[in-house]
């Protein structure tokens, strides 16, 4: 390592030794080069770049501040520890990427910020080139409205109300000069149409996202595309020299992540994630976006590790999928996601995936293991591993208070890979060595093919049968009213049986509900009807005076036994009204064997 590495390697953190017992452990993989907890950085990982923006073989770490979000917003450069220059922005961030523009020596990168509807080019430190998107159009029935208002043909009420409507019809947004003029108080309206009437209408939109394609060549020096995803759910690539859009594909939804991959003018890929919670791929042969994944929440963030994608959803949770749509697997975390960030340790050919969490804690994970724990003393709202300096294995995170924390992994660390978080065991992931097919098996699935149509058709024969049937002896056992619920609407009465003993002698409990809201029951009669020479009721016979809605009545009465020989039968109970030979309902209750012996 050069000397700038040496120095991040040994300068002392500077809040102290707390929060940090884990990385001080003999088995920590991370060295504590800096921690700076009032470096006053408010940013995301989108905002941060590492890039050798000198050529002299050390990388500078350019962030993106977004300032207190109203003003300060500016763009930083850091060499080591101490902050290198800074560059005032008029708007908030909302990515920041570096890229080769062309093949001219000495090989510098640009870095291009994307704010607002703006991209601002920067080379060699100094302001470039400004890219603007192209505007949107406008509604035409808007500027005829705002003509109108200029010629003073329509007062300002008037005006209001013609773009309250189209506003509601909503075939073509307002442009920001309309959307302001109706969030006005009525006061304030003439002074807003006199200043303004005579200015032209615009629409424009603004920047979501930002990532970097290379054009003809894989290499790591080679020269490098933009691809922006814009609100109006676009996504565009830049020509690197002109700055003008060669292509463009049209989404589903607003573009929230990119991942790019392959080169513009050979073959590409394209992975979207987007705000409906849907993922989709842009390839160079398809003139539409393929839909690939659909999410159970929105995206919070996305990481490609070789050909799998890795996304974090906002209901604490990882996915990983393949290109193709199908699902590998699934983490639970033990608290929301903040940010994400791959790690590719080139020399050590390692690949694996940062998360950061709400409870201050940055976890690592190879494919579905989580590797490493590391504790932080904030919550952390960006990372970016990379080089910085001379070192290759830097972690640079910036906290939720605005602090900056530079990691260093050793060069003698070991990710092991076994899970470290508790769970089940490892070979419940292994896969069963499922035995070869049989012939019999091969003959079955080759019959199933050939007479797919015809068994289908049987199988639903079948199953309407079977419905059918079960539909009879429903509607045959409301008829009856053999049912242990009431259907009639007047009376809507409920009833359920419990059975307590071993016998010979049990004790049987009947629960009568009445289930009007408000309308009492009255003059019912509880009958049994059972085997006499099997059994025996103490009172088989009950009367209610009246149930009160909602009130749950027990009847109780005990039943004995009369055979020795180990059999058991079934009670019929019987709820009716009285002066009516129909029942209300009907229960059926399957007695237990007598276990008991009867006491002469």
């Amino acid at each position: 390592a050069g000397p700038e590495a040496v120095a991040v390697e040994t300068r002392p953190t500077r809040s102290g030794e707390a929060g940090m017992a884990e990385d001080n452990e003999p088995n920590a993989k991370w060295l504590d080069a800096h921690y700076d907890p009032v470096a006053n950085l408010f940013t995301f990982s989108s905002c941060v770049a590492l890039a050798d923006l000198q050529g002299d073989g050390e990388n500078k770490l350019v962030v993106g501040d977004l300032g207190t979000g109203l003003y300060n917003m500016k763009l930083k450069v850091y060499k080591g520890t101490s902050m290198q220059s800074e560059h005032t922005l008029i708007d908030l961030p909302t990515a920041v990427i570096s890229f080769l523009m062309d093949t001219n020596e000495p090989r510098t990168p640009a870095v291009a910020v994307a704010s607002g509807p703006y991209i601002y080019i920067y080379k060699n430190l100094r302001p470039y080139f400004k890219f603007t998107l192209p505007p949107l159009e406008v509604n035409s029935v808007e500027q005829d409205v705002w003509n109108q208002a200029k010629e003073d043909r329509i007062d300002p009420l008037t005006l209001k109300e013609m773009l309250e409507s189209l506003r509601d019809k909503g075939e073509v947004p307002l442009s920001v000069k309309s959307l302001r003029y109706l969030m006005l108080e009525p006061q304030e309206m003439e002074p807003f149409v006199h200043l303004h009437k005579t200015q032209p209408i615009k629409r424009q939109t603004v920047i979501a996202c930002m990532a970097m394609l290379n054009k003809n060549m894989a290499d790591e020096d080679a020269v490098g595309c933009l691809v922006v995803g814009t609100e109006n759910m676009e996504v565009c690539i830049l020509d690197p020299e002109a700055f003008t859009i060669q292509a463009k594909v049209g989404l589903p939804s607003v573009p929230v992540f990119l991942d790019v991959s392959g080169q513009f003018d050979v073959e590409f890929r394209i992975i979207v994630a987007c705000r409906n919670g849907n993922i989709y791929i842009i390839r160079r042969d398809l003139k539409r976006p393929k839909h690939c994944i659909e999410l159970n929440c929105q995206p919070v963030g996305l990481v490609r590790v070789n050909k799998n994608i890795v996304v974090g959803c906002g209901k604490e949770t990882l996915h990983s999928y393949t290109q193709k749509g199908k699902k590998l697997w699934t983490v639970y975390l033990p608290a929301p996601i903040m940010t994400m960030g791959l790690m590719d340790h080139k020399s050590k050919g390692f690949q694996a995936v940062l998360v950061a969490l709400g409870n201050s804690e940055v976890h690592l994970y190879r494919d579905k293991n989580l590797i490493n724990v590391t504790k932080t003393q904030d919550v952390v709202t960006s990372l970016c591993f990379g080089k910085y300096g001379r070192e290759d294995g830097t972690l640079i995170m910036t906290t939720k208070g605005g602090g900056l924390l530079v990691k260093i992994l050793k060069r003698t660390a070991v990710f092991e890979e076994k899970d470290t978080s508790p769970g089940p065991p490892v070979a419940q992931s292994i896969k069963l060595n499922v035995p070869k097919k049989t012939k019999l098996y091969v003959d079955q699935t080759l019959r199933e093919r050939e007479n797919a149509v015809a068994m289908h058709r049987t199988f639903q024969m079948d199953l309407c049968r079977l419905r059918l049937s079960a539909a009879r002896a429903y509607a045959k056992a409301l008829e009856n009213s053999m049912a242990p619920v009431s259907t009639d609407l007047a009376e809507p009465l409920k009833l359920n049986a419990t059975v307590q003993g071993i016998g010979p002698s049990f004790k049987l409990t009947l629960n009568v509900q009445n289930m009007s809201a408000a309308r009492p029951v009255i003059d019912l009669l509880v009958s049994f009807l059972y085997d006499q020479n099997l059994y025996s009721i103490r009172r088989s016979f009950f009367k209610i005076p009246m149930l009160v809605p909602g009130l749950m009545y027990p009847i109780e009465t005990f039943v004995q036994c009369l055979s020795d020989k180990g059999i058991s039968d079934i009670i019929k109970v019987f709820v009716l009204r009285a002066g009516n030979a129909a029942p209300l309902l009907t229960a059926h209750i399957n007695m237990p064997v007598s276990e008991g012996l009867a006491l002469g």
